[in-house]
């Protein structure tokens, strides 16, 4: 019989193929899907998360303008800010900003683990000085603010 999860909770699809179907984990955000109640205001809430894409992609854009910056810090930042996102949509972030010449990256091996770093590229600090020139006209209409 399969395990129900309950809102919050997290399952990992790389379990149920060790027949652990419906295990809890604390893994998050590598890879595993977090569970959350599905109803109207919820609805609502996946609607909006459209309208935040290009907010995410500024922010990220924004720290790799600090520091180079890699995947799990960088989602551990943006879940800060409110901004839960899993794997499969963080790094098809990133690579699109890579491929879009915004970012650039390299592998750092540290013993027998690597990770990938992204470093912002003369293209990504073009675009991030306009958007936040973009960014400051938008606030200044939407707060009243001149």
């Amino acid at each position: 019989m399969r395990q129900c999860l309950r809102p919050g909770q997290l399952w990992s699809p790389s379990l149920d193929a060790w027949g652990m179907h419906g295990q809890l984990t604390d893994l998050f955000p590598s890879g595993y899907i977090d569970i959350r109640y599905r109803n109207r205001a919820s609805k609502t809430n996946m609607d909006d998360k459209s309208l935040y894409s290009g907010l995410i992609r500024l922010h990220i854009l924004h720290h790799a303008a600090e520091k180079p910056i890699y995947g799990i810090w960088i989602a551990e930042e943006l879940a800060h800010h409110g901004y839960k996102l899993s794997a499969g949509t963080l790094y098809p972030i990133l690579h699109g900003l890579e491929s879009k010449g915004y970012l650039r990256s390299h592998v750092e091996r540290q013993g027998k683990s690597a990770r990938r770093i992204y470093s912002m590229t003369a293209l990504g600090r073009k675009a991030v000085r306009r958007a936040r020139q973009r960014v400051q006209e938008l606030f200044g209409e939407m707060f009243g603010i001149r």
